[in-house]
Formats: structure tokens, C-alpha cells, sequence
């Protein structure tokens, strides 16, 4: 009955999310150690949400500064510069790249993701993945309306589709459609998912 796989990219296709991590704690590090760690800490709670939301409410919550869109917009850029390359090169989660060569040959493969749309298509190009997937959605469009957007645009049942993530976000964008989800949780990282997720350590032996 499967269709269609929704993937979050950091976590899931790459191993990049320590990548990001050292990103926040590097952008905001002039603060001192006590703001990096809030940052810190926040950051990796709160996985799948956009840099932009992120960075705008450090800068308001643990620094008590409003920040224009021209000064968001280059804190993005900065934080760009910090993770592009990084990321283009880093590993691939066990599993993953074998997965995405069955699977866009049986359904219809998506990219969702918390990083901004050019920049993951981007990142895509340059580890040659985009020939993977029929449709590439980042922020700043959330998770959420991007699962229903693909569901109506393609006229997918619920039933039809999984969706394959590593944070809450990517689990509340699945169950708030009503789609089969599958959490990723590397091996000795803590559990974040409530007990009725379906949980993974690598990509290695999923089938539909």
C-alpha cells in the first residue's frame, strides 16, 4: 500500500547533527560559555526546527535582543558558512544511501527538513542525492504543512505514506496526518519518542 517516503535529511540520510550542534555553540561562543550552553541545550531539544526561529529566539530569550530580518538574515548566512561544506561532507547514517537506491525505484521519495530550501538542495547536488527524490521542502515552511501539502498536491491517503525522522517534530508532522512513522535513534543516544513510535538505530533493514 506504500507510495510514498518522506525523509528528514540531518540524522537520517547524513550524520550531520553534531555538525549543527558545534555550529550554534560556535555562532553564539562571543557570548560566553553559559549562553553556548543554553544554546546548546536548546538546540538539541528541540530538533528539526529552523535556524531561523532558533536563532531569533536566543537572541531575544538569552541575550534580550530584538533583532531585525536584515540582522537575522545574516546570522543565517553566517551559520551557513559554518555548516555547508561540513555537512556535503559528512558520512552517511549506516544503511541510508542503499535505502534511497530501492526505494526511488518502488515509490516516491521527499526530502523534509528544518534546513533552508536552497541550501538542502544544494547539499543534495553535491553528495549527487537529488536524483533520488521527486520533491526537496525546507524551511521556512514547517514539517507540517509541508506533509499536507505533499498529501494534497499528490493525493496520497495516509496509509500510503512513511515518513522517516529523527525528532519530534518529524514524529508530530507524521502523527498529525495520520502517517506510518519511523524514528531514527543512533545507538546509545537516549530515546525521545513517546512508547507507540517505531524506533531504528540505522537504516539497514527497513523494508515497506
Amino acid at each position: 500500500m506504500v507510495k510514498a517516503i518522506l525523509f528528514d535529511f540531518d540524522g537520517v540520510i547524513a550524520e550531520s547533527m553534531d555538525i549543527k550542534t558545534d555550529a550554534f555553540a560556535r555562532l553564539f561562543r562571543e557570548f560566553g560559555p553559559e549562553i553556548v550552553k543554553k544554546v546548546v541545550a536548546h538546540h538539541q531539544a528541540h530538533g528539526g526546527v529552523s535556524r531561523f526561529e532558533k536563532i531569533r529566539l536566543y537572541h531575544e530569550q538569552y541575550l534580550g535582543k530584538v533583532i531585525t530580518d536584515e540582522e537575522l538574515s545574516a546570522w543565517c548566512g553566517r551559520f551557513s558558512d559554518l555548516v555547508l561544506d561540513a555537512v556535503v561532507s559528512s558520512p552517511y547514517v549506516p544503511g541510508a544511501l542503499e535505502l534511497l537506491e530501492s526505494c526511488h525505484k518502488k515509490y516516491s521519495c521527499f526530502i523534509i527538513t528544518g534546513t533552508p530550501q536552497e541550501e538542502m538542495e544544494e547539499i543534495l547536488s553535491r553528495k549527487g542525492l537529488n536524483r533520488f527524490f521527486i520533491g526537496v521542502y525546507g524551511s521556512p515552511t514547517t514539517k507540517t504543512e509541508i506533509v499536507k501539502e505533499i498529501m494534497s498536491a499528490h493525493k496520497f491517503e495516509p496509509k500510503e505514506i512513511v515518513y522517516i525522522g529523527d525528532a519530534m517534530t518529524d514524529y508530530e508532522a507524521a502523527k498529525g496526518a495520520g502517517i506510518t512513522f519511523i524514528g531514527r535513534v543512533p545507538e546509545g543516544k537516549p530515546n525521545i519518542f513517546p512508547p507507540d513510535a517505531v524506533v531504528v538505530s540505522d537504516l539497514k533493514n527497513i523494508s515497506f
